[in-house]
């Protein structure tokens, strides 16, 4: 039973490498889930937030990688220092150890794939940084996009045809938007 420990449980540890990698595969290669594609669209402190589940979900899927490889393959050492142990002792401690590794690694990668979708799930739900955008409402005619300055009762809008000027006495409304409409 104990010189079958290690072939069983390396046997495991590859399973498991094998499925957790094609999970992750999924999850990352086939973009099941996705967020917003640009994290500068969230408020900054929202983009540090996933920023720093993204390099957690990393750390936690490469440790957790290298605890299955380890499990499935052993520790590369020049010499076996356990030589001077009794066999089944030897066969005994190193089946141990991998299915520590193994149970590690499964821990680590699962915390991975949480990660990940936390990260995504904050792209999702993280509140948008504001545009700074207003539209100004005249007599015949809108003006859209960001203020560049006040001055002598006109403001100063950029927009993406360039500057224009907006005489504030002949104002209708002022109103903050998200985007501005493309006429």
């Amino acid at each position: 039973m104990l010189r079958e420990a290690v072939p069983r449980v390396r046997g495991a540890a590859l399973a498991w490498r094998n499925g957790l990698a094609a999970l992750l595969a999924a999850l990352v290669g086939f973009s099941l889930i996705k967020g917003r594609s640009d994290i500068g669209q969230l408020t900054d402190r929202w983009a540090t937030i996933v920023g720093l589940l993204l390099a957690s979900a990393l750390l936690c899927g490469s440790i957790g990688a290298m605890q299955l490889l380890l499990a499935a393959h052993g520790r590369p050492r020049p010499v076996d220092t356990w030589n001077i142990l009794p066999k089944a002792l030897q066969e005994h401690r190193e089946a141990a150890e991998a299915a520590r590794q193994l149970r590690r690694g499964i821990v680590l990668t699962m915390l991975c794939t949480v990660l990940l979708v936390a990260a995504v799930g904050t792209t999702w739900y993280g509140p948008a940084k504001e545009s700074g955008l207003m539209r100004f409402d005249m007599p015949g005619i809108k003006v859209c996009g960001n203020v560049q300055r006040l001055s002598e009762g006109q403001a100063v809008i950029k927009t993406d045809a360039g500057e224009v000027i907006v005489p504030l006495s002949k104002l209708l409304a002022m109103v903050p938007v998200s985007d501005c409409p493309k006429e």
